[in-house]
């Protein structure tokens, strides 16, 4: 489904084929007064009023879009390509809420990497790249255990899991390497059974002969999947770099932690990005189910 006045949807899709989807304009789909009042009842207590909840859905999709999950005539959304990540995420915060036992709403992006042996043939996940700024010991852990959970799901294969670093196991001392040092013991205690080390190196976690120079007894340096940056900055940078100089496909920010999936896109995405992204949704939508 496609969110949107005719008109919108016409101007956004020029040259492409949406004889597919299903067009549901909000100002005359039979079901907004409904979500109108579904709004009201869930906002009411921070002072949501009909007429402010209406004038909310007409000018904002993502908060209509979230309203069709929770009423359950959806299973997903991809938002992103017009709005920024917070415009994104505040809505289904505020409606879908968190999954049941989660410590932390993070982003991750699904990366494909053409000719590249690295990693699982060249597909990795990246993490956090789009939502947490400056994760503590522990919010870095728990970004680590859903970016693991989120590579087996879409890849079906094992996490290896890479905390990354300017340091590989000690060989600089900073407060920030003791940062991602502290992320690995907890998250090692929160997941005894996943494969991740750290603190490593992009290199040490990802080519093999550098993984055994720097790592030699670890069990994920060299054959890393699973890629955990330090903060926001690192994660932004590095997937871009990748994205544009090793011409990678960068599905994301994918979000991990909220009750249904909702994703984001780069406003610099691509008519594909949008395809991909969707259908990594529709894969967590079944996962859910």
């Amino acid at each position: 489904m496609i969110i949107g006045t005719p008109e919108e949807v016409a101007a956004n899709s020029e040259g492409l084929d949406i004889s597919g989807a299903t067009i549901v304009n909000p100002y005359t789909y039979e079901k907004t007064d409904a979500y109108v009042d579904l709004f009201v009842e869930l906002r009411k207590a921070k002072g949501m009023t009909p007429e402010l909840a209406r004038e909310t859905l007409l000018k904002d999709y993502a908060y209509y879009g979230c309203l069709m999950i929770k009423a359950g005539d959806a299973d997903g959304m991809v938002s992103g390509a017009c709005h920024s990540t917070a415009n994104t995420l505040r809505p289904c915060l505020q409606i879908i809420k968190t999954k049941p036992g989660t410590k932390l709403v993070s982003t991750f992006f699904l990366m494909e990497v053409p000719d590249c042996e690295l990693g699982e043939n060249g597909i990795f996940v990246f993490g956090d790249c789009g939502l947490n700024q400056n994760p503590n010991p522990e919010e870095l852990a728990a970004i680590a255990i859903s970016s693991a959970e989120s590579f087996r799901m879409l890849v079906d294969k094992a996490p290896r899991v890479a905390m990354l670093s300017h340091s590989s196991k000690g060989s600089a001392k900073h407060a920030d390497v003791d940062k991602v040092t502290e992320a690995t013991k907890i998250a090692r205690e929160m997941a005894p059974d996943l494969m991740l080390d750290g603190e490593l190196q992009c290199d040490a976690a990802i080519v093999p002969s550098v993984g055994k120079s720097k790592a030699p007894d670890s069990d994920v340096a060299g054959q890393a999947n699973v890629l955990i940056f330090p903060d926001l900055d690192a994660g932004n940078i590095g997937y871009k770099l990748v994205q544009r100089l090793a011409k990678a496909e960068a599905y994301g920010p994918m979000c991990q932690g909220i009750a249904k999936p909702v994703n984001d896109l780069s406003r610099g995405c691509s008519a594909s990005d949008i395809v991909g992204v969707v259908a990594i949704t529709a894969v967590q939508a079944q996962n859910n189910e």
